[in-house]
């Protein structure tokens, strides 16, 4: 699992690029780059990582279900995740 403060800062990013979007795409259109520099560079959306929303963990992640491969396979096995069940042939 990852430490606390990194998945922390992750949320706390997503709501800085939430909470500026459509300030961003305004100056974008009319161009005003001056103005984009003194936005916070956390405003960003390209400054965001994929994590697991379970562990945190930054690597094996899976876009379609949010969450980690290794997540993924032991909620797989379990059920829990509908419609996904082991392949055998």
């Amino acid at each position: 699992m990852a430490k606390k403060s990194v998945i922390a800062r992750e949320r706390k990013r997503a709501r800085m690029v939430a909470k500026y979007a459509s300030l961003r795409t305004k100056l974008k259109e009319a161009g005003d780059y001056d103005a984009l520099d003194k936005l916070p560079r956390n405003a960003s959306p390209v400054r965001q990582h994929n994590r697991c929303l379970l562990t945190g963990r930054p690597k094996g992640y899976m876009r379609k279900f949010g969450i980690c491969r290794v997540k993924f396979r032991q909620m797989a096995l379990d059920g829990k995740i509908p419609g996904v069940t082991k392949a055998s042939w």
